[in-house]
């Protein structure tokens, strides 16, 4: 896969962001994980949320995923029973860490080696770890000064044990304070503080940025302006244009817009990886709609799989995550429930073709 790329357009859509990452352990070398990019076994993947009471247990998930061509997850947080199940299941990984956490991570090295040594020393030779995720969506926030120094830690705790994963955090759009003109998007003043260092941490360490990236809710926030053909892959036109490039969907036009405000604080050769993408079945509206969902998740399977990249990053392998793989009846009410592609008992909610 692609690193990046280091086009010097940009694309952002409308005001949307307004609205709205052990035999070989002691050998002398290290274990290399699947981590040496997203590549092979398609490039789709799933967040595997576990906030429900009513989850199936993690080794029915991963026969679950198995059966339905499902090679690559995100953990939010180092579950012991999953990370036990995906051992030699060939499902790749991301693992997360809980936020709370962060700090500690960044005060205090040997704590990043316990959680190291108890999270992932003992999987890592079965269980194909593609990052390891530090921080989700505290950027910006009173966490935020705390991700890079723990990224660091987490990093010198994993080559310390003879590991190589890359380390990142995953952002969600609101890092983003120039929305429009698409050629404009950039960092907020205070994220921008705490994504240039975290730039040049992951331009020097080959690692991916992760970002969150959500059509549903750029298009419930300003349904006036942005077409909901457009913000479901449903149409082939060029809907909106930005100097020489042209864009007919808008996860494509979010994307982008992360890509460039990146590439202005220096860091082109750093790719984004879509931790998390979907589209609710119910709970918000008359968008949020089972046909929404389904067309949402398969118009979006079928574009990353055609290889395309995006208009500013043409031919680069683009990975992405959908959210979710269960509806989970513990999140709040509302859309936060209804992103599952799978009911607790394993039925569809609706097909999804991966």
């Amino acid at each position: 896969m692609e690193r990046g790329c280091s086009s010097l357009h940009l694309l952002l859509h409308h005001p949307f962001f307004v609205a709205a990452a052990i035999s070989l352990l002691f050998s002398a070398f290290p274990i290399t994980t699947a981590a040496a990019a997203g590549s092979g076994q398609g490039l789709m993947g799933v967040n595997y949320g576990m906030k429900g009471d009513n989850l199936p247990t993690p080794p029915e998930v991963i026969s679950l995923c198995n059966s339905r061509n499902i090679t690559k997850v995100r953990l939010f947080d180092p579950n012991a029973a999953a990370l036990a199940a995906l051992q030699n299941s060939g499902i790749r990984v991301i693992l997360g860490s809980y936020n709370e956490d962060l700090p500690n991570f960044a005060a205090d090295p040997s704590s990043a080696i316990a959680w190291v040594d108890a999270n992932v020393v003992p999987y890592a030779a079965a269980v194909n770890f593609t990052y390891i995720d530090i921080g989700n969506e505290v950027i910006p926030g009173e966490l935020a000064a705390f991700v890079l120094p723990a990224m660091r830690n987490i990093d010198a705790a994993l080559r310390s044990a003879g590991i190589s994963i890359p380390v990142t955090t995953t952002v969600s759009t609101a890092v983003l304070g120039t929305s429009y003109p698409p050629s404009q998007g950039a960092f907020t003043e205070e994220a921008s503080q705490v994504m240039g260092p975290i730039v040049s941490f992951l331009a020097s360490t080959n690692a991916p940025l992760l970002a969150n990236v959500y059509p549903y809710f750029a298009y419930a926030g300003n349904p006036d302006e942005i077409r909901l053909d457009y913000a479901l892959f449903n149409t082939s036109d060029i809907v909106v244009q930005d100097g020489s490039l042209g864009y007919s969907n808008l996860f494509d036009a979010m994307v982008d817009s992360v890509n460039s405000a990146i590439e202005r604080l220096g860091g082109a050769g750093v790719r984004v990886v879509v931790s998390e993408t979907g589209w609710p079945s119910a709970g918000g509206g008359n968008a949020s709609t089972f046909d929404n969902a389904r067309v949402y998740n398969n118009n979006l399977i079928r574009h990353v799989n055609e290889k395309i990249g995006t208009p500013k990053c043409p031919g680069n392998d683009l990975e992405v995550y959908t959210f979710a793989l269960f509806n989970e009846n513990l999140k709040p009410e509302g859309t936060e429930r209804n992103f599952g592609m799978f009911y607790p008992d394993m039925t569809e909610v609706y097909h999804v073709d991966f």
